[in-house]
């Protein structure tokens, strides 16, 4: 331990209802702006990528591992709760629960961020209303892999800080600059002027596209538009492409699952650019 003296929880106080909250209520993360994450590679993702922690949570009773330990006396500023077993395991979502469980300050992006940055060729991804939590963040972790600059996040859609969006992205959500896109308006300036500096080439996604990514050459500047999983885009999204992709398929099922889609055309863009360097 670190010298520093943990606060316990062994009943189901106030602390613990602002814990139980965070990760079971997507109106109280918005509220309190913070994150519940539990498992080693979320939170080594989240310390990695910068992320402020509030609070550390370990198990009455159970010795910590080196790396626990560390994290502790890494983060002696957060606070720290030893927490009874059968409130611990309350709060997770484990069968076999980890050995820490921490909280910590979303990080916002918006578009003053984007005027900062200004990427000659700028790589970009739009989710319109995402349902699937899983999709989501499955999604989050090819854009990662494959370098994507900004995703835009348009329409009412799933809570992106829900654990299950950074357990399935595997703490990708920490690295990825998320936007949220409130204002229609603002999002179409935002494009014209993309436009006008670099060029920025805008290509819709649709198993009943016209034009068969086998026949295109996908590179940035550019953005994908992925559409919703059951209604797929919107009219108005689709009247903002400059044209809309489908990718060609040989079996009985005829589309893809969107994050298998949208990973498929993210690696056609890295792959595109890497051959232009």
């Amino acid at each position: 331990m670190n010298g520093k003296r943990p606060f316990k929880i062994s009943v189901r106080n106030s602390e613990f209802q602002i814990l139980s909250a965070l990760r079971t209520n997507r109106s109280k993360r918005s509220q309190e702006k913070e994150v519940f994450v539990e498992g080693t590679e979320g939170i080594k993702q989240l310390i990695e990528a910068g992320w402020e922690i509030t609070r550390i949570l370990f198990r009455d009773g159970v010795k910590l591992s080196h790396w626990g330990e560390s994290i502790l006396k890494k983060y002696s500023s957060a606070k720290q709760f030893e927490v009874s077993s059968d409130l611990f395991g309350e709060l997770s979502e484990k069968e076999n629960p980890s050995e820490l469980m921490v909280t910590a300050k979303i990080r916002h992006y918006d578009f003053s961020d984007l005027k900062v940055e200004k990427k000659e060729k700028p790589f970009y991804l739009l989710f319109d209303r995402p349902s699937d939590l899983g999709n989501f963040g499955s999604i989050l972790r090819s854009a990662d892999a494959f370098q994507v600059d900004f995703v835009f996040v348009l329409g009412h859609s799933i809570d992106v800080y829900d654990p299950k969006v950074v357990r399935s992205s595997l703490g990708s959500l920490f690295h990825t600059k998320l936007i949220f896109v409130e204002s229609i308006s603002q999002w179409e300036s935002f494009l014209k002027s993309e436009k006008e500096r670099c060029g920025l080439q805008i290509v819709g996604t649709d198993s009943l596209g016209s034009s068969s990514l086998r026949n295109q050459n996908l590179k940035p500047p550019i953005l994908i538009i992925l559409g919703n999983e059951a209604k797929g885009m919107s009219v108005h999204l689709k009247s903002l492409c400059d044209f809309i992709v489908n990718i060609p398929m040989f079996g009985v099922v005829n589309s893809l699952n969107v994050s298998c889609a949208g990973s498929i055309l993210l690696w056609e863009v890295t792959k595109n650019a890497k051959e232009l360097e």
